[in-house]
């Protein structure tokens, strides 16, 4: 039995400065996706020579997750834990604020030499009471790090990033059990992904058209399931990217402002003093980047 299609949720045009944004969560109709709760999609577009690259400074985070996929351009992570990188296309940043970081993600200095494409997509994941308070951690992988499975006689890739889909682990080992996915199809490609009962899956069209359980799909829409079966049946009616994953809701208030996400104002306000209060570590040196 597979999955039939709730609501679609079109994404909405949140430009930040020169940065081409659209976000598809929270929206008007869906204030969260539980776990999920935010995806920010980063272009595409093009930056030129002597830019200024990404505006994404020094800036707090506490009580959930970030998963961070460059899909074109690079991307610099510096963060008050001492963790340090550059990502490349294809490549991925799992974050672990839990109980308090200050990150930043930059454009490279060779990036805003240069310029070129750029296309990135970010989504937080809440984290359970239980784990609001974990210690901070970082998972920087390059395209060559992430495992592939090719199905349908090579019209479908589907990138393992975390979990075990088609018999393939992914390198990050998530501390809710999400499983994460890219995926991408050629025209006419097919694939069923697995969707197991019982779990909330995120899936939002990056690019092309797809048809998921014969229901057409443009690009930059959030796609929102019933959970009326084990699969998610996609075909693609163009050249078309994905972004796929499942985890378990965790069913507990989310008080969330700015920067933290807790379960409640008391504790937002807590997250707050502490910053203030330098408890979340030193900023990042950008001229690392």
């Amino acid at each position: 039995m597979s999955r039939t299609v709730r609501t679609l949720h079109p994404a909405h045009r949140d430009d930040i400065g020169d940065l081409i944004t659209r976000r598809p969560l929270p929206g008007p109709r869906l204030a969260q996706l539980d776990p999920f709760l935010f995806l920010n999609h980063h272009g595409p577009m093009q930056y030129g020579p002597n830019n200024q690259g990404l505006p994404f400074g020094p800036h707090p985070h506490r009580g959930f997750e970030t998963v961070t996929f460059i899909l074109e351009g690079d991307l610099a992570h510096l963060d008050s834990g001492g963790h340090a990188s550059v990502i490349h296309a294809g490549g991925v940043q799992w974050m672990t604020a839990g109980s308090g970081l200050i990150h930043a993600e930059v454009s490279p200095s060779s990036f805003k030499r240069s310029g070129g494409p750029l296309e990135i997509l970010q989504l937080w994941v809440n984290l359970p009471s239980r784990l609001k308070m974990t210690a901070p951690a970082y998972t920087g992988l390059q395209r060559e790090d992430i495992p592939v499975v090719t199905l349908d006689d090579g019209r479908v890739t589907v990138d393992v990033i975390a979990g075990e889909v088609f018999g393939v682990s992914g390198p990050v080992a998530s501390l809710t059990g999400v499983t994460m996915t890219t995926a991408a199809l050629r025209a006419s490609g097919e694939v069923t992904l697995p969707a197991p009962a019982g779990q909330a899956v995120f899936m939002y069209v990056v690019s092309g058209e797809v048809s998921i359980g014969g229901a057409a799909v443009a690009p930059w829409q959030l796609v929102e399931l019933n959970d009326d079966g084990n699969d998610v049946k996609v075909a693609a009616v163009t050249d078309a990217r994905l972004l796929y994953g499942y985890a378990a809701p965790l069913a507990e208030p989310v008080v969330a402002q700015g920067p933290f996400v807790m379960k409640t104002r008391e504790e937002i306000a807590q997250a707050a003093r502490d910053y203030y209060d330098g408890k979340f570590g030193g900023v990042p040196n950008l001229s690392m980047a």
